[in-house]
């Protein structure tokens, strides 16, 4: 029964993918393929000069991923140590209600808090800019997978042994040490899974992203400026898109869902590769 279900859900995925490439087949046999990757511009309906570039919006997607995750998984590691071996009972349980709280925020709202206190915060840091930028989504799409992050390394760091945290203790390591040595290393993989987690759904986040990235498609030189990911792009255009136009997002969204594919599979491969328990397996 539960292969049965691991059937179903890997068949979701691939039809997902096929339904993708189905609407995008009149851009792949028009031979457009390629100007996805070369035109620097995006201008699919320009009568004079039509250009078809998404490599500014992939790696505007890609940028503000990062970047939130690189600013959500110190603090949710921190959050999920401090839950684990230092936190009172009460606090604990308080600090766990409102993780838990803080995933069920619908993402609009998110983004609506994001333009009335993160953007004017950053108009003030740099006032020659909209505030509507990559640091913006960044710190927005950081604060929605923060929570990702610490449950899921509070779950890792609960996993650990007792006896293995007893044995450090009985070998006169204090709690940081221990801590740092002992639970940290047992717990990576669950702390790695729970990255891959925030990181899939960050790059596909869409309306917290639009209300707060500025929606310029270009490759950004500085934290200030504006950015639009692929996700962003389809939810502004989808809706008036001739049937060409539908195609050439389909397009984009098959090619960002590769792109997604690669990079989770990369660092499921680098995390498999570093584990040492598996080279036994």
């Amino acid at each position: 029964m539960l292969g049965l279900l691991a059937l179903v859900a890997g068949g979701m995925v691939l039809l997902i993918v096929w339904y993708l490439f189905s609407n995008a087949l009149p851009v792949i046999e028009a031979g457009r393929l390629a100007a996805f990757f070369t035109d620097s511009l995006w201008q699919p309906r320009s009568q004079r000069d039509p250009q078809f570039g998404v490599v500014s919006m992939l790696v505007a997607s890609f940028l503000v991923t990062l970047l939130a995750v690189a600013l959500a998984l110190p603090v949710g590691l921190a959050g999920a140590v401090f839950h684990r071996f230092y936190a009172p009972p009460v606090l604990e349980r308080w600090n766990r209600r409102m993780l838990e709280l803080l995933i069920g925020v619908p993402s609009v709202v998110f983004g609506f808090w994001g333009l009335m206190v993160i953007v004017p915060l950053i108009v003030r840091l740099a006032p020659h800019t909209s505030g509507q930028s990559l640091l913006a989504a960044s710190i927005v799409l950081g604060l929605m997978i923060l929570p990702i992050i610490a449950l899921t390394s509070q779950a890792a760091l609960q996993a650990v042994p007792p006896a293995q945290l007893q044995a450090a203790a009985g070998l006169g390591m204090g709690r940081a040490r221990t801590i740092w040595s002992v639970a940290l290393p047992a717990a990576k993989g669950g702390i790695g899974a729970g990255v891959l987690l925030a990181l899939a759904r960050a790059i596909g986040e869409t309306m917290a992203v639009v209300l707060v990235c500025g929606n310029i498609p270009q490759i950004p030189k500085s934290l200030f400026d504006g950015i639009r990911p692929v996700t962003s792009t389809i939810a502004l255009e989808m809706g008036y898109a001739t049937a060409s136009h539908k195609a050439l997002l389909f397009c984009a969204a098959l090619i960002l869902v590769l792109f997604t594919a690669l990079l989770v599979g990369w660092l499921s491969f680098r995390k498999v590769e570093s584990d040492p328990g598996t080279g036994g397996a």
